[in-house]
């Protein structure tokens, strides 16, 4: 049975027969067109009022994931009910009109006064159906139901391929009006329904002023017996289910196959309609929220209510109507009688549909039926109303009674339009805007109040081309805003003055064109053209064309002669005439004056010689005359032609312009689209001229799109967030930018505030990134110009998803396009992709693409790839690479983009087909070239499918959701899925290992460790080992250790990357966002606590911070749901925010967030002294405890508490620092605790690089603090512990760690010697173990020890491996780090490594990066560095500038070396200000320098500022000290500092001090221009090594920091 039923369910003429009515179906209807039909019976119409308001909420919604499919289910909620109830009543749907319907019941007139009581009790209970529901959405539902009975006619028209029927009549016209007079859940019968209806059996109501009766109830005679009565009245219906088939609710879903009937149906049901029943596809396949343009026609007869008299002209228009909208894709949805007319439904851009000018072409079409309709016979009036905009386009109704419609606001528009401006073609002002049609083609219409409808702006004429209009009306369209500079189009403007000035100089013709595709600016690039253009000796005109300029002939040389002439600025055609007369007098004769009557306008007497000429005749005279115009005009001054939009240039006009270039100097400007065909052979001759270039605008770079936001929003900054939303959504294009900045106004997303300066905001977790985007210096220097400046700051409210926000419906449209004009493979491609994510590898596609063999998916792939809907990338760093920059903007060529090689092209294409297959084959990751395509496709899937789909991808990549092979495979927060069950499939990962050894597989964990394996090398120290013995020890101990590395491995392995960063990308990011979809909360807070883990690895803050953000949203939706009470994963969140707000500087938050966390994983921290003296000595009881285990060897903890261990190691690690940052005593003891309590957490775990890390960290903790005693004893034991390592495989990784951290501790305490010697087998060490994020840092401390040793070979050679580091992996760290080192090198060694104003490119290039800019650390040196240059030079603006960014960044205070070098340099910079003030006798010098002094003091000391910065901290205080004439003071300091220097062996500091002081108390005399001097005779690096310089000069090239005792003003 229920194969049976699955049978009929699945059989087509079922499933085309639930679109139709019975009338249809069973009707028998002849095959001449158009026929006519005459019965009798009742007519229900229902209005469900409600849907409209809620597809426009839908449409409108913020995020895609209040879809079409929700809607659907809501609509076909109400409208299911309904038409069952009118099924089981016998009714019959004939039409389903957006969210009304019209029902017949067809019976012979005898049996109307029955059939009419059966109606009025349906009509009673689908009232019912909604009185005591619950709205779903907000939903205020109501509906209303019009009864009408009598003579009915219905009229079937239209063609071979495509039917259409309408029911005709009074009765139609009277259910409409019954309609309308009902309120809410009123049932009105009309006048002749009254009267043939069965008055005893119903209660009525009169209606004031009408014949039409509202009905309150039925009385039925006590024993009326209904079902009786219902039964013998469904006796007289034909088509009601009886006998076997009376549990059905329609007699169509029992339909036999029948192939002549089945292809009657289908010329009744839309193509697609058919396509989706022959696919198989699931009803709401087709629902979608799209952008489409409607077209509403409305023809009134003159005999109106004969369906024999209108019938022929209802088919003319049909037919019409049908051939015009085919030709653009448009479809009729619906014809229905509609007010006293019929009225066609039309559709632009249906799914599968869209084209490209779609709105232009629905007006054009408009216009042309018009215009046809208006002729034909019997047709009194054509009303056409067009609108635009996203509407619910769907199947609604039930599964056995549904139709295919549109239902909107936009509908409603279009139909009020129709009916509110009878006679015209009218469109609503998104209509009117997005046309591309010139301004001449509308005209504004008075305002109506209409039914339904808010404001929805100006309504305008459609007028269609009228040539008395158009004339001197096609200006450029963009309008020059002097306070609004062109942003990234330099290097094309520069382009343009230079062929100008070639043009100027020469008497030649050039031809300028400037290429791109709609929405790159080349509209504004014109207008600036103009501007720049105009001058004395040459005349600069202007056009802007559009699509009809290309059917208009001579058009464009119309527009540019009139303006020569000077006609465009008349006002009336006699005043144009007498100019003409005035201009051609003396090069045409009199009696041919009349050929310029239809071109300009005028009245010139038509002679007899014109009247005979030919039209090929008069427009060669008129062409001779144009070209003696424009010869004349250029003997008197150059010709400056600029024409926008030159692919909608005639060929009439191609020609003359062809025939110019060659006889008169014209400079002719043109912007290029893509031409609408094939160019014309005049247009071809042109684009292949010499002297025509070509400038090809691409996209604009992130830079220039973020300051254009800052200037379309008049912000002085934006968020991070909202800056690379903007970037990566707008792909560069302008356009996309201002689309989606309009779309985030619309939704409320941006919150504006005053700008407050940083010290006056307080920050918060929510506040931490705030105003850190700022625009460019560029831009600020032209704000700074405008009278307003630009003052607030934009903000986005609170828990706004912009990752999640549907696109603009512009850009859906420009997505849906490209979408439809592909196969359906390539659809369904795009379509599974979109799934994925932006971002996702072959091998997820390939899993996920339903029935798709490899070589199928990398063609598809290929041709998608040449077709720009993708880019193909080999590795996660090529990606990268890509997305930090867009493709060149500017690029100059000699042939347009638009000629094509025609030889041989089929087979070049075919070529190039098969190089892109090979290149996807090689690249593993694919990305959408523009997100807003992945998210219109991703919006296309069903909810059902797409859960499915995600359900697949998330299989798939749960498996590599871990750290990459180098980095051994664990969580990015480790153990950490071993305290959350996150994973979907059976088998987790450990047993999977297991499995795979037991088959006698190695891992790859026993492969690494098997090339590394050493014995153990075993040692101890004796209790009173000398620092010499140890450090003897260690380094032999790393000596040994790269020796056995080298000889393990053949040849030095060159450095791989490291591939978490690519496993982030495209497994773990897109894995958070498919649980998300997939409603698995806890599953994808696991991830996206991973992610910020991985992020905080890498270096990037931001990113962390925002998915903490992600996972806080999560958090809070679990707690509500009470489904979740795990705290360890709120333990980690508090732990990573504590982490991000430590690397911010923000000690504060991170102390605060540190606690919960603590608190969290029961480690509570205490709070008071007393609290912490208790702690400590507990703590030392525990440090003894696990000492004594420790030599036991005992059981090691479980995973889940490893995994708590590890997190509260990563807290006490961070907490520590931070007392140790505060200037109040007793905070010491709390950070002395968090060591301890690091200590001894890291003895439980029993993990041997905890252990080394927490002894590390205690040593250098009492190293600051100077308890020599304490920080050797650890040091010590780390040691000794590094001794008993079995060191293979990680071990080996832990041994190079030991010794790139004791390099570090050996810089910062100042101990350069050993720092370097550390420092060249960390090296060594890190260099072979391919791991570059930890060679880099090592590299950087070592340079930093030979840099103060003077040690310059060892140190070039070592910025050489950083450089080609920094390069090779794209690591702005090194390349920061490398910079900075650069400009030390200038300042203090005396020559030159890289020059300065490459130091000064790279800072303004990364100024903004995403990274960089909050390292803190880094920033502060390399402005502090810059800014000290300045002042050295006198360059005090400059100087300003850097300082002030560098002093934003003082008080993010983070303990690293970094920030301590910066914080120096920045010190150094205020104290060469304070000179300059004193030198100037400044009124608050004297307050400045001793605030100044004791800043200096207070760093020296703090425990966390190392002595390495001793010297030059000393070294400033005693410059501050000889400023203010404090020469006592001066010499104890400079004393000091030369002490620290000699002890430390800093050679550079000391040589300098050494200077200072032979400076300082010399009688020499300042030179005022000695740093000047020094600058411009730097030597390079190069010089030095070949000798030319002596090593011994170049330290001379010190600054000598100005001072004269004698003219002390204190």
């Amino acid at each position: 049975m229920d194969a049976q039923k699955e049978e009929l369910q699945d059989r087509a003429i079922i499933k085309i027969a639930a679109h139709l009515p019975d009338l249809i179906v069973y009707g028998n209807i002849p095959p001449e067109l158009p026929s006519v039909d005459y019965f009798d019976g009742v007519l229900m119409f229902v209005d469900i009022s409600g849907f409209t308001a809620m597809t426009e909420k839908f449409s409108t919604a913020m995020y895609m994931d209040r879809g079409a499919e929700q809607l659907v289910e809501i609509l076909n909620y109400y409208l299911s009910a309904i038409v069952e109830k009118v099924l089981i009543y016998g009714g019959d749907i004939l039409k389903f009109a957006g969210d009304a319907l019209l029902a017949l019941w067809k019976v012979d007139r005898k049996h109307l006064r029955n059939i009419i009581t059966v109606v009025i009790k349906c009509s009673l209970e689908i009232h019912g159906l909604f009185e005591t529901q619950e709205s779903e959405e907000d939903l205020d539902v109501q509906v209303k139901i019009g009864l009408a009975a009598g003579h009915i006619s219905m009229l079937v028209f239209g063609d071979e391929t495509r039917s259409y029927f309408l029911v005709m009549g009074q009765a139609v016209e009277d259910v409409r009006r019954a309609q309308n007079m009902a309120h809410m859940n009123d049932v009105i019968l009309s006048p002749n329904c009254w009267q043939l209806c069965d008055r005893s059996m119903i209660e009525i109501e009169r209606i004031p002023d009408q014949r039409a009766v509202k009905v309150t109830f039925l009385k039925t005679p006590p024993t009326f017996n209904f079902e009786e009565f219902f039964t013998r009245c469904m006796g007289f219906m034909s088509c009601y289910p009886s006998d076997d088939n009376k549990n059905l609710l329609r007699r169509a879903c029992m339909l036999a196959s029948d192939p002549v009937l089945e292809l009657s149906l289908q010329k009744y049901v839309m193509e697609s309609i058919l396509k989706q029943i022959d696919d198989r596809q699931l009803l709401g396949y087709l629902s979608e929220l799209r952008p489409v343009t409607i077209v509403f026609v409305n023809l009134i007869f003159k005999e109106q209510n004969k369906a024999e008299a209108i019938g022929s002209a209802i088919q003319d228009a049909c037919m019409h109507i049908t051939s015009i909208l085919k030709v653009f894709r448009g479809q009729i949805n619906k014809v229905f009688m509609f007010d006293k007319g019929c009225s066609f439904l039309c559709v632009f851009g249906f799914p599968g549909e869209k084209a490209p000018d779609e709105v232009t072409h629905a007006l054009e079409s408009a216009v042309d039926i018009f215009d046809f309709c208006s002729q034909v016979h019997k047709i009194q009036t054509v009303s056409i109303g067009v609108a635009s905009g996203i509407v619910f386009c769907g199947i609604v109704g039930h599964s056995v009674r549904h139709e295919y419609t549109v239902i909107g606001q936009k509908v409603n528009i279009a139909a009020r339009m129709m009916t509110c401006y009878p006679g015209i073609v009218t469109c609503d002002s998104i209509t009117y805007n997005s046309s591309n049609l010139p301004a001449y083609f509308f005209k504004e219409l008075p305002k109506k109040v209409m039914k339904g409808v808010g404001d929805s702006g100006p309504f305008y004429q459609c007028l269609g081309l009228k040539e008395k209009v158009k004339f001197g009306m096609a200006y450029l369209v963009c309008k020059r805003n002097e306070d609004y500079p062109l942003l990234g189009r330099e290097k094309e403007i520069r382009y343009f003055r230079y062929t100008m000035a070639e043009f100027l100089t020469s008497n030649r013709s050039q031809v300028l064109m400037y290429e791109g595709l709609s929405g790159y600016g080349k509209s504004q690039i014109l207008t600036e053209i103009r501007s720049l253009a105009q001058g004395e000796n040459h005349r600069t005109v202007s056009a802007a064309l559009t699509k009809i300029s290309f059917y208009e002939t001579f058009h464009t040389i119309q527009i540019l002669v009139a303006s020569v002439l000077g006609l465009d600025a008349c006002k009336h055609y006699k005043e144009r005439q007498s100019n003409l007369q005035n201009k051609v007098k003396t090069l045409l004769d009199e009696k041919f004056y009349c050929l310029l009557n239809d071109i300009f306008y005028v009245q010139f007497p038509i002679s007899r010689e014109i009247s005979r000429m030919s039209t090929w005749r008069k427009q060669k005279q008129l062409e001779a005359l144009f070209m003696k115009i424009l010869e004349q005009t250029a003997k008197e001054e150059r010709i400056i032609f600029i024409i926008d939009g030159a692919q909608f240039v005639d060929s009439t006009s191609w020609a003359f312009i062809e025939r110019l270039i060659r006889n008169v100097p014209v400079f002719i400007i043109m912007s290029l689209a893509p031409f609408l065909g094939i160019p014309c052979a005049a247009a071809h001759a042109i684009l292949k001229n010499r002297n025509t270039m070509f400038v090809t605008l691409g996209a604009m770079q992130p830079k220039d799109i973020h300051n254009k936001v800052c200037l379309d929003l008049n912000v002085s900054s934006i968020p991070k967030e909202l800056d690379l939303y903007l970037a990566e959504g707008s792909c560069g294009i302008p356009y996309y930018c201002e689309e989606l900045i309009k779309n985030l106004n619309h939704h409320r997303v941006f919150v504006f505030q005053q700008m407050e300066s940083e010290e006056k905001t307080s920050v918060t977790w929510n506040t931490l990134f705030e105003n850190f985007t700022k625009p460019t210096e560029e831009l600020k220097t032209f704000s700074d110009h405008c009278e307003e400046g630009l003052k607030s700051v934009c903000n986005l409210v609170s828990g706004v998803r912009l990752k999640n926000l549907s696109p603009p419906a512009s850009l859906k449209e420009i997505s849906l396009i490209q979408l439809d004009s592909m196969s359906l493979s390539h659809q369904m491609l795009v379509r599974c992709a979109a799934i994925t994510g932006l971002t996702f590898t072959t091998e997820l596609l390939f899993e996920i693409l339903p029935c798709w063999n490899m070589k199928m998916m990398i063609k598809a792939l290929a041709s998608l790839v040449e077709s720009n809907v993708f880019d193909c990338f080999r590795s996660g760093k090529d990606l990268r690479m890509a997305l930090k920059q867009n493709v060149a903007s500017f690029e100059v060529h000699y042939r347009s983009l638009s000629l094509k090689p025609s030889e041989g092209m089929a087979h070049g294409e075919d070529e190039q087909l098969r190089e892109l297959e090979s290149e996807v084959i090689e690249c593993h990751i694919i990305r959408f070239c523009n997100p807003m395509m992945q998210k219109t496709a991703s919006e296309l899937w069903l909810k059902d499918h797409k859960k499915a789909m995600h359900l697949k991808c998330a299989r798939f990549l749960e498996e590599n959701a871990h750290k990459c092979d180098y980095c051994r495979n664990g969580d990015f927060i480790p153990y950490h899925h071993y305290i959350v069950d996150i994973r979907l499939n059976t088998l987790d990962m450990d047993t999977i290992k297991k499995m795979a050894k037991s088959c006698g597989f190695e891992t790859e964990a026993e492969i690494t460790v098997s090339k590394t394996d050493f014995p153990r090398i075993s040692g101890s120290f004796s209790e009173n080992v000398s620092p010499e013995e140890v450090r003897e020890k260690i380094l032999n101990f790393f000596d040994i250790i790269i020796t056995k590395m080298r000889t393990a491995e053949e040849d030095i392995i060159p450095l791989e990357s490291c591939q978490c960063e690519e496993i982030l990308e495209i497994v773990i990011l897109p894995l958070a966002y498919h649980f998300l979809a997939l409603g698995e909360n806890n599953k994808a807070l696991y991830y996206f606590l991973e992610i910020a883990s991985a992020y905080l690895i890498l270096g990037d803050n931001y990113m962390a911070y925002m998915y903490l953000n992600e996972g806080e949203k999560l958090l809070k939706i679990l707690k509500k749901q009470k489904s979740w009470n795990q705290t360890f994963e709120s333990a980690t969140f508090y732990s990573l925010k504590g982490q991000v707000c430590f690397n911010m500087g923000q000690m504060v938050l991170a102390k605060k967030m540190l606690r919960k966390a603590l608190k969290l994983l029961n480690r509570v921290f205490p709070y008071s002294l007393i609290s912490v003296f208790l702690h400590t000595h507990l703590e030392k009881n525990r440090h003894s405890r696990y000492v004594h285990q420790q030599a036991q060897e005992t059981t090691p903890p479980g995973k889940k508490r490893l995994a708590q261990l590890h997190r509260q190691i990563a807290c006490f690690s961070l907490l520590w620092q931070i007392y140790s940052l505060n200037y109040f005593f007793h905070y010491k003891y709390y950070g002395r605790l968090a060591a301890m309590m690091q200590v001894n957490t890291a003895l439980e775990t029993q993990n041997d690089f905890q252990i080394i890390k927490a002894y590390l960290d205690y040593s250098l903790y009492h190293h600051l603090d100077g308890y020599e005693d304490v920080w050797f004893k650890y040091e010590v034991l780390a040691m000794e512990q590094i001794f008993n390592l079995p060191l293979k495989g990680e071990d080996i990784e832990i041994v190079a760690y030991m010794a790139d951290t004791l390099s570090y501790i050996k810089l910062l305490m100042g101990h350069l010697d050993l720092a370097i010697e550390l420092g060249s087998r960390a090296h060594k060490m890190w260099s072979r173990l391919r791991n570059p994020n930890k060679y880099y840092m090592v590299l950087c401390r070592l340079s930093k020890s030979l840099f103060l040793k003077c040690r310059y070979k060892q140190l070039i050679q070592v910025l050489g491996w950083l450089w080609d580091l920094s390069i090779a992996e794209e690591h702005i760290f090194s390349q920061a780090f490398f910079y900075s080192i650069c400009l030390d090198i200038m300042l203090y060694s005396g020559f030159v490594y890289r020059p300065f104003e490459e130091c000064l490119d790279f800072i303004s290039q990364n100024d903004d990066n995403r990274i960089l800019k909050f390292q803190s650390g880094l920033l502060l040196g390399l402005y502090s560095s810059v800014a000290i240059w300045y002042a050295r030079l006198q360059d005090w603006d400059n100087f300003h500038l850097f300082s002030n960014r560098a002093k934003h960044l003082v008080p993010r205070r983070i303990p690293t070396v970094l920030y301590y070098q910066g914080i120096a340099r920045y010190m150094e910079g205020q104290v060469l200000h304070l000179q300059k003030q004193i030198q100037e006798q400044t009124e608050n010098a004297q307050e400045n320098g001793v605030e100044m002094l004791k800043n200096l003091e207070s760093l020296v000391a703090q425990n966390i500022t190392g002595p390495i910065f001793y010297p030059r901290l000393y070294h400033l205080m005693a410059y501050v000290c000889i400023l203010m004439g404090d020469g006592h003071n001066c010499d104890l300091f400079l004393n000091t500092a030369l002490q620290f220097s000699k002890t430390q062996g800093n050679v550079l500091e000391q040589c300098w001090l050494n200077m200072s002081k032979e400076w300082w108390y010399s009688s020499s005399e300042f030179e005022e221009a000695h740093w000047t001097k020094t600058v411009s005779s730097l030597p390079s690096w190069d010089k030095i090594v070949s000798g030319e310089v002596n090593m011994q000069d170049v330290q001379k090239n010190k600054f000598m920091m100005r001072v004269n005792i004698l003219d002390n003003p204190f």
